[in-house]
């Protein structure tokens, strides 16, 4: 039945194309299936004192500047990330470019990633009224289906990303011989056992279908000690060392009612079963550590509802330890008043005036203001940073406890809080991170968040405030019940925008109706705290768990929505949404191995055993790439071996790029010269054969001259035709061949002049007899030469004195001459 709402209500947005938005001019800034509903123009965001457009969409609220024509990324933000409204805001000073007569309609909203901001809309427009109601409309949305993540076509979706293969895949890598530890042998693996007890969700309807468990209980013993644990949530094992037969499991707290006197035997049973002996008999019997994750206080006061803590005689060789850690609501107000200070105090404020440090007054008193109020507010910032500080410094002081205990002792851990999903996920996974060097790499850190987050069921709906699928097909919406959307406040100290230090009754009342609570950001902020003191043991960077809170917050894809695996397995999730890690990997695949999520220190080699950090490192400090990025952006980026690391690693990418352009450039000219020296070699032959055609012309060339004076001629060359000369000359006149190289004489007419001996100075011979008579063209009037045919060159008979013999033996060619 819930399939079927889920498909009704995915295709009425189908029925009618007349309901679906337009774009209103943003698409080129819109995402796929993006829709705009409403939009204000001309709207003043006040942190930056920036002007543009702002576009409530199904997806995000769009803030566009009108200068830039871009995106501006601190007014943007996913609908599922807004954690309340307020559309009554007082601010105390008026930003100086605009008019006091003239104030502005204020608009703030506030974040769940530590973001507050103002938009300010023009005065007497429906713009404000039209942008606020379509916030309060689709940032809380009453159904799941509504969300952004459903809004994508179901068959661009990868089915083959199935997390409960995932899930199966992490159980063989922890019970198979394909863990991390390299040993040759591995004892204890035979100990433990998978069971599809569940797999009808009918044991546990927030536990995996698949449960590790020791392989001495039986099914039925686990479905009676489920009767004795809150939620039916029994002792499950989480993670195994099969070296040394060490487990770390998790539960919820025993039912043991307010006098703690009631027992259950398979209870006793199975977490007795978790303690296995030793290989070496010599070896003391294993201990096992019970850890309560809440207040001692708090503990027996569940008492009074049936449940509360174990009591270590009830278990043999164990010892109850209480940690001390906050529940949500607590843990809630702690970010909340932390988020308040670093706006106000930020460079970046939300009332849109800066507040960097400032020293005013008498130099005597040596200043009376700093940050825009009184030397007592850095008192209160130290007790609010301190209270948060405080809790993040439990949850890393008792995982490490955790993990201490079993990596230096070889014992086995069992941890609950109340309902086991929220503190005890804290700590298993902490402690799995510091156990197994394979949860500090990108494959690993995954496999962690989908076994204790997602598969033992943190509950991600009710902590982000998103809706959900309820035990009867229906929908559950924990924030709808909140009283005065219109009307909130980020925490019990901000009455008023730019006021902190007021409270407010009702504000607390109205925080303390929702089961939101910042747990994976403080799992988050734990780890980036232990990325400060292992900067070479993690595969990726604290940039990366910025971005993957913030890709949880914003509700874009399918994995962190609903409460268990089952609801997820119900709203068909998996086959209807796109999955984030599929997101991410492609995102850090787009930048090599220079993207800014890979950590450019890690060293597996080098950490490849378990961390267990010293309890003096474990001083927590303020997260800055998360919670000054939007108040303190250049502070949040500008410390830290990370940062600068990435500096450096940007640094030589872009020298790298700049090589290979370079060589690029070098191997173009290379080919160029090597091109021009073929040609010039090419022209070099050329030319030597162009040399020595000219050279033997002119060899042949006096070879024809002294041809021709031997048959008594004499032979002229001149560049001009008009040749002066007082004997009778006959001349024959060509112009060169046109030179290809070079034009500078090919004008010019080159002569060539063969004159004959004047008749008085050829005596008188028989020859001439003899010419006579064997000429051709004798005639009646006797020999006309030079006039005749015979004068010609060509002729054999000239009626000149000349040594035929000579002649006869000179081999003369017609090509010496050109052709008329």
């Amino acid at each position: 039945s819930d399939v079927l709402m889920r498909l009704c209500a995915f295709f009425s947005r189908f029925k009618d194309p007349r309901s679906r938005r337009s774009s209103q001019g943003m698409e080129e800034f819109l995402l796929e299936d993006e829709e705009v509903y409403a939009q204000g123009h001309g709207v003043v965001l006040l942190n930056t004192d920036e002007a543009g457009i702002v576009s409530v969409t199904n997806f995000r609220l769009l803030f566009v500047s009108q200068v830039t024509k871009s995106i501006i990324e601190l007014g943007t933000i996913p609908l599922s990330t807004i954690e309340k409204l307020n559309d009554d805001v007082k601010l105390q000073s008026v930003p100086r470019q605009y008019d006091k007569k003239q104030p502005r309609e204020l608009l703030q909203v506030i974040g769940k990633d530590m973001r507050v901001i103002v938009f300010a809309f023009r005065p007497r427009t429906k713009q404000k009224n039209e942008v606020f109601d379509a916030l309060r409309r689709y940032a809380k949305p009453s159904q799941l289906w509504e969300l952004y993540a459903f809004s994508c076509d179901p068959s661009t979706v990868d089915k083959k990303s199935d997390p409960k293969m995932r899930l199966m895949k992490e159980y063989h890598r922890l019970l198979s011989e394909g863990s991390e530890f390299e040993v040759e042998k591995y004892y204890f693996r035979n100990n433990w056992r998978l069971t599809t007890v569940n797999s009808s969700y009918s044991l546990c309807s927030t536990y995996p279908s698949q449960l590790i468990v020791p392989k001495s209980i039986s099914d039925e013993d686990l479905w009676q000690a489920s009767t004795f644990r809150a939620g039916r949530r029994l002792p499950i094992i989480s993670w195994c060392n099969p070296v040394s037969g060490a487990v770390l499991a998790r539960s919820s707290q025993p039912l043991v009612g307010l006098m703690m006197n009631f027992r259950n035997n398979a209870d006793e049973k199975l977490v007795s079963a978790l303690c296995t002996q030793n290989v070496d008999a010599n070896l003391p019997p294993r201990k096992l550590y019970i850890v309560d994750a809440r207040p001692r206080a708090n503990a027996l006061a569940n008492g009074a509802k049936g449940g509360g803590s174990e009591s270590s005689s009830n278990y043999p060789k164990s010892e109850v330890l209480f940690l001390g850690i906050q529940n949500i609501h607590t843990m809630r107000d702690s970010l909340s008043r932390l988020r308040d200070y670093v706006d106000a105090h930020g460079s970046i404020s939300s009332n849109g005036s800066s507040s960097a440090v400032s020293l005013v007054g008498d130099r005597r008193n040596r200043g009376s203001t700093w940050g825009g109020g009184s030397l007592n507010s850095m008192t209160q910032f130290s007790s609010m940073l301190g209270e948060w500080l405080n809790h993040i410094q439990n949850i890393l002081v008792g995982a490490s406890w955790i993990a201490a205990q079993i990596a230096q002792e070889s014992a086995s851990v069992l941890v609950h809080c109340s309902d086991g999903w929220d503190r005890t996920t804290q700590l298993i996974a902490l402690a799995c991170l510091l156990l197994d060097p394979y949860y500090r790499t990108f494959d690993g850190f995954q496999a962690l968040v989908e076994k204790d987050w997602l598969a033992f069921g943190h509950p991600f709906a009710e902590r982000l405030g998103i809706p959900t699928v309820s035990e009867n097909g229906g929908s559950q919406y924990e924030l709808l019940r909140q009283p005065s959307v219109g009307n909130l406040t980020s925490s019990p100290s901000r009455g008023s925008l730019g006021t902190p230090g007021s409270s407010s009754n009702t504000s607390v009342q109205s925080q303390t109706s929702n089961n939101s609570s910042p747990i994976l950001l403080q799992w988050l902020d734990c780890i980036a705290q232990l990325l400060r003191l292992y900067p070479a043991a993690f595969q990726f960077s604290s940039k990366f768990l910025v971005d993957f809170m913030d890709c949880v917050l914003s509700c874009r894809f399918g994995n962190f929505l609903c409460n268990s695996e089952r609801e997820r397995e119900q709203s068909g999730v998996t086959s209807s949404c796109h999955c984030m890690w599929t997101y991410l990997a492609d995102l850090r695949a787009s930048g090599g191995s220079f993207h800014e999520h890979i950590n450019p220190f890690y060293d597996r080699e080098r950490y490849w055993l378990p961390l267990v950090p010293p309890a003096a490192a474990l001083a927590p400090t303020l997260w800055p790439q998360f919670y000054l990025r939007w108040t303190c952006p250049p502070e949040s980026q500008g410390g830290g071996l990370e940062s600068h690391g990435h500096s450096m690693r940007k640094k030589y990418e872009a020298s790298v790029k700049s090589k290979e352009m370079a060589e690029s450039r070098s191997r173009d000219i290379k080919m160029k010269m090597e091109s021009m020296l073929t040609d010039l070699q090419r022209e070099r032959r050329a030319s030597s054969s162009a040399l020595a055609m000219a050279q033997r012309a002119r060899r042949e060339n006096v070879a024809i001259k002294r041809a021709i004076q031997t048959i008594g001629c004499t032979v002229n060359f001149s560049t001009n035709e008009n040749q002066v000369d007082k004997s009778e000359e006959m001349s024959y006149s060509f112009r060169r061949e046109a030179d290809t190289v070079s034009q500078q004489d090919d004008n010019a007419d080159l002569s060539v002049s063969i004159s004959a001996i004047e008749d008085s100075l050829v005596s008188e011979t028989p020859s001439n007899q003899v010419c006579e008579t064997l000429c051709p063209f004798r005639s009646r009037e006797g020999c006309r030469w030079p006039h005749a045919a015979c004068a010609q060159l060509g002729s054999q008979f000239v009626g000149l004195k000349a040594n035929f013999d000579a002649f006869d033996r000179l081999s003369v060619k017609d090509c010496y001459f050109p052709k008329e």
